[in-house]
């Protein structure tokens, strides 16, 4: 039996504790999100929604707050479908 989640990041453990690390914020409310979010959902994010949520820990705090709270959309370089996909993943967290 092939094992589903065995992607990049899935398979390094130091990958999977960078991104872990990333997330941690200067805003609280950010990091309890993104915090909570990885606790749930990080042993079967794929390398796609990697990808998506790092573009997002790529933000300022603030720029970051207004997308997961949707009081804006992404725009620019994190205007793509697996970022809006992981986006509305991160707000119904």
């Amino acid at each position: 039996m092939t094992e589903p989640n065995s992607s990049a990041h899935q398979a390094d453990p130091a990958n999977r504790a960078r991104l872990r690390w990333r997330s941690r914020r200067g805003l609280l409310e950010n990091d309890i999100i993104l915090t909570r979010f990885l606790d749930a959902h990080e042993t079967e994010l794929t390398d796609e929604e990697v990808d998506a949520f790092t573009r997002l820990l790529d933000l300022s705090d603030n720029a970051l707050m207004d997308l997961v709270l949707a009081r804006k959309e992404p725009e620019g370089e994190v205007d793509l479908p697996h970022v809006r996909a992981l986006l509305q993943r991160l707000r119904l967290a």
